[in-house]
Order: C-alpha cells, then structure tokens, then sequence
C-alpha cells in the first residue's frame, strides 16, 4: 500500500485513525462518515492512494465497482431508506475536501430534502457538438 504522507484516509486505512469499519479486505475499506448527510452515509476508499478518479488504475476501479453495490445494499437495508446516491467528488471545485479517492453511499428519504437544487441548464445551439468533439479528441 503506497501512502501519502499526510493523508488522512491513508491513515486511516493504515489503522493510524479509528473509524467505524463496515467493510474491509485486502485493497478496500468502507467506513460511516463522520460528517454524515444521512444516517447509514458510508464511505469506500481504496487503500492505495490515488487522488482522483482518472488517477487510479482500472483493476482497482474494477474492485471498487465488483463491491460498493453489495456495502450500497447492506447499508439501504440496515437503515431501511428508499434509496441511494453513491458520489465521487473530483478536487475541490467538485467538492473533494480529502484528496484521496473515495465514494460516499448516502442513504435517501422520499422528501429529505438532499441535492434538491439541481441546476440543470440547456445547451446553445452548436455547443453540445463543439463540447463532444473536444472530449472526443481527448480519448
């Protein structure tokens, strides 16, 4: 396991810092959010550093991704919400206050009032195409 040094998710994968563990092996830990949004509200980080999504390599994505649906479900059904965002937020304009990657499974209420301000816009004409070609070309 690399570790960056003043990380604390690399801490705490490291058993440095105590969380509430829900789920652990040898490459992922899940653990409650000490800042939870809603009861039950779980992060999943892998225990190699990586900072961002696009930083980290796919077999590791790949784990993440074979187990974060089985802790989602243990976590809806042990808190009995009606459903679930799992998020990741990509530096810190996009929210990331600790620069390790990690998922945040949050449980939902119908009318709990989470992410109700969604500020979806419309394109211009031309602008969606302009957009996909840049990202295209960035493949």
């Amino acid at each position: 396991m690399n570790m960056a040094q003043n990380c604390l998710f690399c801490k705490i994968a490291a058993g440095q810092i105590p969380v509430v563990k829900i789920f652990e092996d040898e490459a992922l830990l899940g653990f409650l959010d000490i800042g939870p949004l809603s009861d039950g509200h779980t992060l999943v980080i892998p225990k190699q550093h990586f900072e961002r999504l696009h930083d980290c390599p796919g077999e590791v994505l790949a784990n993440i991704c074979r187990r974060i649906g089985t802790i989602a479900k243990a976590v809806i059904c042990a808190v009995n919400c009606d459903d679930y965002n799992v998020l990741c937020n990509n530096g810190r304009a996009a929210g990331q206050l600790i620069n390790h990657l990690h998922f945040h499974i949050i449980p939902r209420k119908t009318g709990d009032g989470l992410f109700n301000n969604w500020p979806a816009y419309k394109y211009k004409e031309g602008r969606c195409e302009a957009i996909a070609d840049e990202i295209r070309k960035n493949l």
